[in-house]
């Protein structure tokens, strides 16, 4: 790290670290400005283990090729980087906002339209990282910054950079307990799926004002999370079947993120749209109906599940 004429000022790759805003398994996130009248961004300044990796670095610039594709209104997109500067940096949007996490414990709970805004926003804002090819990871409360009621996604992508065995060293855990799919937990790759499961527990956090695998120690969360143990209670019956079905411990048996886009999107993002005809019409079809939402997801469930429930979660919901 290099330091302008005043020590109070260091700088990284030319842009001026202004203040602290938080940090990860991969490295520090600083406001920055480029020029006394630059625009500010969020600058991660990558660990030191990065720095040294040249295989780390090769993945870094691979990853930023794909995600500074994308251009969407629901991420913070890049726009900047130098994988193979003396310290490797990634610069994105700056959103001036309080993490979804923030929020909820300063205002408590999302509810409402707005809760049903944030689902399918932050829905949008996973597809769009799909869409180049990559996946998010580590999807969260803490890495989702509110612009107003609007979720943005933060730090797309970029856990699989750090996604090696030197990691292990460092004592950093790459993504929180409660809010990783449960095959992530058991070593496998991670999937689109895994996505899902991270998308529904931050929404279930959000409508609910606490963890949907609670608290306490990191094994114990970790064991919940891997038999299907939530807490849902708080959210509309409708959204709390779907994202019951979304945290299914068997990746084969969740909604894809495009099912759950079909019923989103026509009551949220874009709502010229018409939701999909669910297989079964219930007598009377409210915006927001609990039999319809989850009978439509079910007809598109995997060819060899026989059944119209989601396994596991129709006894245990009220």
């Amino acid at each position: 790290m290099t330091t302008s004429q005043s020590a109070a000022e260091p700088t990284v790759g030319g842009y001026t670290l202004l203040t602290r805003l938080g940090e990860g398994g991969m490295g520090v996130v600083h406001l920055a400005r480029r020029g006394p009248a630059g625009r500010r961004v969020a600058l991660k300044v990558l660990r030191p283990h990065i720095v040294g990796d040249a295989e780390a670095r090769r993945r870094l610039e691979r990853e930023v090729g794909s995600l500074s594709r994308i251009r969407s209104q629901w991420v913070a997109e890049i726009v900047d980087a130098d994988p193979w500067a003396e310290i490797p940096y990634v610069a994105t949007r700056y959103v001036p906002g309080l993490s979804l996490h923030d929020l909820v414990v300063e205002e408590g709970p999302v509810e409402g339209d707005d809760l049903y805004w944030l689902a399918g926003c932050l829905a949008e804002g996973i597809a769009s990282v799909h869409a180049v090819g990559v996946l998010h990871r580590d999807v969260k409360p803490s890495n989702v910054l509110m612009e107003g009621r609007t979720p943005i996604l933060i730090d797309f992508g970029l856990a699989r950079v750090a996604d090696d065995p030197k990691l292990t060293h460092t004592g950093w855990l790459l993504g929180t307990p409660g809010y990783l799919a449960p095959e992530i937990l058991y070593g496998e790759d991670a999937t689109t799926a895994s996505d899902v499961h991270s998308w529904a527990a931050t929404v279930a956090y959000a409508g609910t004002g606490h963890p949907p695998f609670g608290r306490g120690p990191s094994m114990a969360i970790m064991d919940r999370v891997r038999r299907g143990q939530f807490d849902l209670d708080g959210l509309p019956a409708d959204l709390r079947q779907v994202v019951a079905a979304a945290l299914d411990p068997e990746p084969r048996n969740r909604p894809t993120l495009e099912q759950l886009l079909a019923w989103l999107r026509p009551l949220t993002t874009r709502r010229s749209e018409r939701s999909a005809a669910p297989p079964v019409t219930p007598p009377v079809a409210q915006p927001h109906d609990p039999y319809t939402v989850p009978l439509a997801l079910a007809s598109q469930a995997a060819a060899d599940d026989e059944t119209d429930v989601w396994p596991g979660h129709d006894a245990a919901e009220p």
